[in-house]
């Protein structure tokens, strides 16, 4: 993907569930956002049965898991969930 690379937005509770996290933790968030920012499609589906549920993306590296929200039309990733399981 060409351009320039998504804008990041975290929810208040994934905030919070960021907040609380390991450094090495913390730093996966980053590294799968940066990930997710340049190419927002590259991971799966959250629920693939849901044709209407395109643009919520689950990207799970490890103990981690992100579910964000792509929204086009403002060039944005809303991060919804943070979940680690460490």
């Amino acid at each position: 993907m060409t351009g320039q690379p998504y804008a990041i937005r975290f929810s208040a509770p994934a905030a919070k569930a960021l907040a609380a996290l390991p450094e090495h933790a913390e730093d996966m968030v980053w590294d799968i956002l940066d990930a997710a920012a340049a190419d927002p499609w590259g991971f799966h589906q959250w629920n693939p049965a849901d044709p209407e549920g395109r643009d919520v993306r689950l990207a799970s590296v490890g103990r981690l898991s992100l579910t964000y929200w792509i929204n086009g039309p403002l060039h944005r990733l809303s991060v919804l969930n943070v979940l680690w399981l460490g």
